[in-house]
């Protein structure tokens, strides 16, 4: 990782609920490109994937590949109760379930959704971890 953090956001079948509490990163409240991070469109940029939702079957296979084509070292940040645990659409025929079941998670961020400032410290989390990790 260099002097930025830069983040692949991944719907890998959420409701969205997550989606408008990373988007609330961005506002002048939170301010996250202040500290550095900002959001990318392609994973070969990326240095974390923050992923929300349980992997819907249709999404299993492009996750794999999103996760696959970001280079290491890569970390992962699972947010919301739907991609943390399965939320309430558990396993089931349209759903492989939490994300840690289709990809390796560093992080897990839970909540329905959850507040976007829990969300940052999940990413600020999974930063430490892999620093402490290299010391």
């Amino acid at each position: 990782m260099g002097d930025a953090l830069c983040i692949r956001e991944v719907d890998a079948g959420s409701c969205n609920g997550c989606e408008m509490e990373i988007s609330a990163l961005g506002n002048p409240y939170y301010n996250i490109e202040g500290l550095g991070i900002k959001f990318v469109a392609s994973p070969r940029h990326a240095d974390m994937l923050l992923v929300t939702g349980p992997v819907s079957r249709n999404m299993e296979m492009a996750l794999k590949r999103t996760f696959d084509a970001t280079p290491e070292p890569k970390l992962v940040v699972a947010v919301g109760d739907c991609a943390c645990t399965g939320g309430i659409f558990g396993e089931s025929y349209a759903t492989c379930g939490r994300v840690d079941k289709v990809i390796p998670v560093d992080v897990t961020v839970p909540g329905c959704p959850p507040e976007p400032i829990d969300i940052l410290r999940g990413i600020l989390q999974a930063v430490r971890r892999r620093v402490v990790q290299r010391s």
